[in-house]
């Protein structure tokens, strides 16, 4: 009887025994994964530190959801050499010297750099004056740090470059191999309705077109946020007025910069400054923040009057034209892949909210 029963026993034991083992496997199997989902965006932000690249900056280094890598550098809304000291100073403010920030181009591809003193301040700063910065500029060279930090975290690193693009170019010119290795681009810059230098072109795209083109087309994800889109995130004076109801160093110095652009909109008949910069980092933060469609996207190069137009075709093809004795005949249509998202709506009182709040350290 005894070995009777422990034969019917042993088998409900070794059953009883393989269910907890699988139990616990796959408890640990989420506990392990966990963290990987949940785990902040890597980013690198390439940056022309002027007013609305500021309040960009400390929108990512105030969202746990992003993990700035490094920042770098490139001449764009100030000179290089200004660009690269706002930023120092800005990382310093928010007390975030474990940063790398490094210098990167000097000037465009092959143009003279145009800057905008006017729209961000003699400083690019609004005017504000920040403390002399504690950091320290990293010895590396900006296009190079992307190299290396793309290859240290291969498919991890998303790049989010909110001036010209001349950085991300050098770095894709210098090392092609780490376009299949970088996660995405979320980029500033473009529109698909019209310019603001010009009745074209979008001034981030407009600095440095050869540079742009080779981002388009380089062959990783593009998410493309313009112009137009970040027209319609306009902080206004109800925005501002919240975000001066709290107070700190980040806080006050970006409600600063706010208040200038704000007033200098005003004296445009404008509402509010638009969100440009800070909505790319927005996007990085939440996709939901945006509806963005695949499109072609190529920038023009060459034309008196379109130089640095973004040129995206909304229905994925062109026509195909054959020869036929003194005309062409369309014979049908080639497909055309598309190599971006780009953004053409935003819930922009929820991007604001989200803006003032991370700002006020909430």
């Amino acid at each position: 009887m005894p070995i009777d029963s422990g034969e019917k026993t042993l088998p409900h034991l070794e059953a009883r025994s393989r269910i907890l083992h699988a139990l616990a496997l796959a408890s640990l199997t989420a506990a392990l994964a966990l963290p990987v989902s949940a785990a902040p965006k890597k980013i690198i932000f390439d940056t022309d530190p002027g007013t609305d690249d500021a309040m960009a900056l400390m929108l990512a280094l105030n969202s746990p959801e992003l993990d700035v890598r490094a920042i770098t550098v490139v001449p764009g809304n100030v000179t290089a050499a200004q660009g690269l000291e706002n930023a120092l100073r800005m990382v310093s403010l928010a007390n975030r010297c474990d940063i790398p920030v490094a210098a990167g181009a000097q000037h465009p591809l092959f143009q003279k750099l145009i800057t905008a003193e006017f729209w961000h301040g003699r400083n690019g700063l609004a005017n504000v004056e920040l403390p002399p910065s504690k950091c320290k500029v990293d010895a590396r060279y900006g296009p190079d740090l992307i190299i290396q930090m793309v290859h240290a975290a291969p498919h991890e690193i998303t790049l989010v470059p909110v001036g010209p693009l001349t950085n991300i170019a050098l770095a894709v010119e210098r090392d092609p191999s780490i376009v299949p290795l970088v996660k995405e681009v979320i980029l500033m810059g473009g529109s698909i309705s019209g310019g603001n230098v010009n009745a074209a072109a979008e001034a981030n795209i407009y600095n440095d077109p050869e540079a742009a083109q080779i981002v388009f087309q380089a062959g990783w994800p593009v998410t493309m946020v313009g112009l137009d889109v970040g027209d319609k995130t306009l902080l206004s004076q109800k925005y501002l007025d919240q975000l001066g109801s709290t107070h700190g160093p980040v806080n006050d110095f970006i409600h600063s910069v706010a208040q200038f652009l704000v007033d200098l909109a005003a004296k445009f008949g404008s509402p509010g400054t638009p969100m440009y910069d800070p909505l790319a980092v927005g996007v990085a933060v939440d996709a939901t923040l945006v509806k963005a469609p695949d499109m072609h996207v190529d920038v023009e190069t060459r034309g008196d009057f379109t130089r640095g137009e973004t040129v995206a075709n909304r229905h994925g093809y062109i026509e195909k034209n054959i020869l036929h004795g003194d005309r062409y005949i369309i014979q049908g249509v080639d497909q055309v892949a598309p190599n971006a998202k780009v953004c053409v709506e935003v819930e922009a009182d929820r991007f604001l909210q989200l803006f003032v709040s991370r700002i006020q350290g909430k």
